[in-house]
């Protein structure tokens, strides 16, 4: 009995400093508040200058109207909630949804009492407020995503509990992403009878505390701030809704993870039904209206880049000629949609015969898995085509193969035949949309990446794919490149 009251001790001291003492979500969120408000009052005031000039007596108590009422929908839309902000597109949807709210309302107050609001005033104050919150908020981010690379900082502590399988493939899944800011350190394993050390590939050893019933106990050796619970038969409803009353007492989060793995956040849908949580997980979409946008999309954009890039590309094919024998064209046999073949073309960047020297040069493949062959310092490479390589540029002419509808701007990896007859039927779902000059393997590490990271990439890409998705990776391809991380 003495034991369990000095639990029940130690657990409200802990509830008790946690709750004194505010956790980097808190100080994150009013630092948000700061920012925010220096973002409004830059943008107002711009707009106050370039419609006025320099009067700045002008639409001074609107602008300050339009201040609050701008910070208010902030608030409203809970642009700073601990659970969106840090990381994911959320909070980045809630800042433009309070924004949009804001100016929306400004219109009809407008229209309905006839206020001459200068439409000018307000075509400065929406851009650039709009640029100025979303930039202000990526550099927050960064400096987190700082603290938890460089100095382990702004880090919630997890405590896993469930089945080993699934422990393991939780803690490996928030290892694989340690800029989210989740780390398990310790878990409580379903029919464990004694602590013990699981080991987790890739990531190391973590510390386990017996079973679902000694969670309360790992919290405080572990110094947890959340839970995370996944998939276990053991833990039935009712003992995981009093399990959250025990964690309300210490102040921890409660996670759950229903085991529904690379599934994006649009897909998922929570339709309560006979007061249980069902998660609804839409169909793929691969067909009908997305179809024709992402073809739109790749026909516009890869004619605008062959069109704007062409002197750039007649200066490298002649580069090529001159340095090297052998045509300006390297056409390789690749495999498309429906597992049909067809001719990718690249800037040739290795010697002419590159390709009948792979097998002297097995001994060298740095590629993980065995199915991809990689060398980070390749010998068949020509001085012009590592440069080519380094900034990905020898991959231009591919905007050739997307106008023949062999390609997509974005998809999974083209791949080669001989790493197709070694598919499974999970990973040749991979050949289900049309392979794309970049895609997440591409900014997510290219070359460095193993295979079973490009094949979980290119799946996850396969089952989420989404307009938006195209247009942020394209996006992000730019950063990757003037990067060149993972570009051999």
């Amino acid at each position: 009995m003495t034991a369990i009251n000095d639990q029940r001790t130690s657990a409200s001291s802990v509830a008790v400093n946690q709750t004194l003492v505010p956790s980097w979500q808190h100080r994150y969120a009013r630092w948000l508040v700061v920012t925010d408000a220096i973002a409004i009052a830059f943008s107002l005031a711009l707009a106050q200058r370039v419609r006025f000039g320099g009067s700045l007596e002008a639409y001074r108590e609107i602008s300050v109207a339009i201040a609050v009422s701008w910070l208010g929908a902030l608030w409203a839309n809970r642009s700073r909630s601990q659970r969106v902000i840090g990381s994911g597109a959320e909070e980045y949807r809630r800042v433009w949804l309070g924004t949009m709210s804001v100016f929306g309302g400004i219109a009809i107050i407008s229209m309905l009492f006839k206020l001459e609001i200068a439409r000018g005033y307000l075509m400065v104050a929406l851009p650039a407020g709009v640029l100025l919150l979303m930039l202000f908020r990526w550099a927050a981010r960064r400096v987190v995503i700082r603290a938890r690379e460089k100095r382990g900082q702004c880090i919630t502590r997890v405590l896993a509990v469930g089945s080993a399988p699934a422990v393991h493939d939780l803690t490996a899944a928030l290892a694989r992403e340690p800029w989210s800011g989740y780390e398990v350190v310790g878990a409580c394993v379903s029919g464990a009878k004694s602590p013990h050390e699981m080991v987790i590939s890739g990531v190391g050893t973590i510390p386990t505390f017996g079973n679902e019933l000694n969670v309360v106990s790992a919290i405080l050796a572990t110094g947890s701030q959340a839970v995370a619970i996944t998939a276990t038969e053991h833990l039935h409803s009712r003992r995981i809704r009093d399990l959250s009353w025990e964690l309300e007492k210490l102040n921890i989060d409660l996670l759950v993870a229903p085991g529904v793995v690379d599934i994006a956040g649009p897909r998922l849908h929570m339709r309560p039904v006979a007061g249980l949580p069902l998660i609804h997980v839409e169909k793929p979409q691969y067909h009908g209206a997305q179809q024709f946008q992402k073809r739109l999309f790749d026909i516009i954009f890869s004619g605008a880049v062959l069109i704007c890039a062409l002197p750039f590309l007649l200066t490298m094919a002649t580069a090529i000629k001159l340095t090297s024998k052998g045509p300006v064209f390297y056409r390789q046999e690749r495999i498309g949609l429906d597992g049909k073949a067809f001719k990718m073309i690249k800037f040739r960047t290795m010697v002419e015969g590159a390709d009948k020297m792979v097998a002297q040069l097995a001994d060298l493949n740095e590629s993980e898995g065995g199915v991809l062959f990689k060398i980070r310092e390749d010998p068949r490479v020509t001085v012009v085509g590592r440069f080519l390589r380094k900034y990905s540029l020898d991959e231009m002419p591919q905007f050739i193969n997307v106008l023949k509808r062999d390609m997509s701007v974005v998809g999974p990896r083209p791949p080669l035949a001989n790493e197709v007859n070694n598919y499974d039927d999970n990973t040749r779902k991979r050949l289900l949309v049309r392979p794309g000059i970049t895609g997440l393997w591409q900014v997510s590490g290219r070359s460095d990446l193993s295979w079973e990271d490009s094949v979980r990439l290119d799946l996850f890409y396969v089952e989420n794919w989404s307009m938006m998705a195209d247009l942020l990776i394209a996006l992000k391809t730019i950063k990757a490149i003037l990067g060149h991380s993972g570009a051999y």
